[in-house]
């Protein structure tokens, strides 16, 4: 028999080098502490001023601004959130904001989504150079045509009238061009598909198109609502009447009112802030995936 050389039949098992091997997922590891521990810091810092704000809504006046600063009331003054109903008309402030934000929002969301599905599905000479055009007066500030829309609000008889936020808010090329985004990351097969079922181009908008694009319409609701809540100068501008100001307005009026009752000052603040905090808090997985899936094509 002949001798077989195991050497060249067997292959050499060496051991693993496992030099410097632990460092990497320790190294890996402690960047990830320093980023926890970084965005800790931001939010926190983010968050301060609005957790000073509710603390000082519930001191007394005087103990609002003393150095140092007092983090937790003490006493704790639950009676400011009833003085700023009897001293000021909050229920009417709070009541048009709300009616304005919710009838903008509506408006927003059903004009901004329909426009982009004619941009986004219906094919017609000039669409994108139109489109260029609409998305492109999202560049051209306010303030350059704040006049002609004034006149044009004052002849119409909508001046003075909660009409009027309605009518310069209720159409918005970041609501198309959001929803335009959002539409194109749906297959085309679908539509394709409906239309030799013989469905409308109204019927794939409406059973297809809104039903996929939950998430988009949320963000541009949270958005729509909240711009709208917190606007300043357009009620300012429309609104003359005491019985039409927003919460904003009637802040402002009050501050200049009770320019000493920071404490009071403070609680309305908050309750201007409240309700849109809440309504984020509730929609804010939509609009994370709704921000997050907008312009992602494929």
């Amino acid at each position: 028999m002949t001798a077989v050389d195991l050497s060249l039949s067997t292959p050499a098992v060496t051991a693993p080098d496992n030099r410097g091997a632990p460092s990497r997922p320790v190294r890996s590891r402690g960047w990830r502490l320093v980023g926890y521990a970084a965005l800790v810091l931001a939010a926190a810092g983010l968050l301060l001023p609005f957790y000073w704000m509710v603390v000082a809504s519930l001191k007394t006046n005087s103990d609002v601004f003393t150095i140092p600063i007092t983090w937790l009331p003490d006493p704790v003054v639950w009676r400011n959130y009833l003085d700023i109903w009897q001293r000021s008309d909050m229920t009417t402030w709070l009541g048009n904001t709300l009616l304005l934000s919710m009838v903008v929002t509506l408006l927003q969301v059903v004009t901004g989504s329909f426009a982009a599905y004619g941009f986004a599905r219906v094919r017609f000479p000039g669409r994108n150079a139109l489109f260029l055009a609409y998305v492109g007066t999202i560049a051209v500030p306010w303030q350059s045509y704040m006049i002609p829309q004034f006149i044009l609000m004052s002849k119409l008889q909508l001046s003075n009238t909660l009409w009027s936020i309605v009518a310069i808010q209720a159409f918005g090329a970041f609501g198309v061009f959001l929803m335009k985004q959002f539409y194109e990351t749906i297959p085309e097969e679908l539509s394709e598909s409906a239309r030799v079922d013989g469905l409308s181009e109204f019927g794939i908008y409406r059973r297809i198109m809104l039903p996929l694009s939950r998430p988009a319409l949320a963000s541009l609701a949270l958005l729509t609502f909240v711009t709208t809540w917190n606007d300043y100068l357009g009620p300012l501008i429309y609104l003359r009447s005491p019985e039409l100001r927003t919460i904003q307005l009637g802040l402002n009026t009050f501050v200049s009112q009770y320019n000493a009752e920071y404490a009071l000052i403070m609680t309305g603040s908050v309750l201007s802030v409240l309700p849109v905090a809440v309504i984020f808090l509730l929609g804010q997985r939509y609009f994370i995936e709704g921000i997050a899936t907008t312009g992602l094509k494929g």
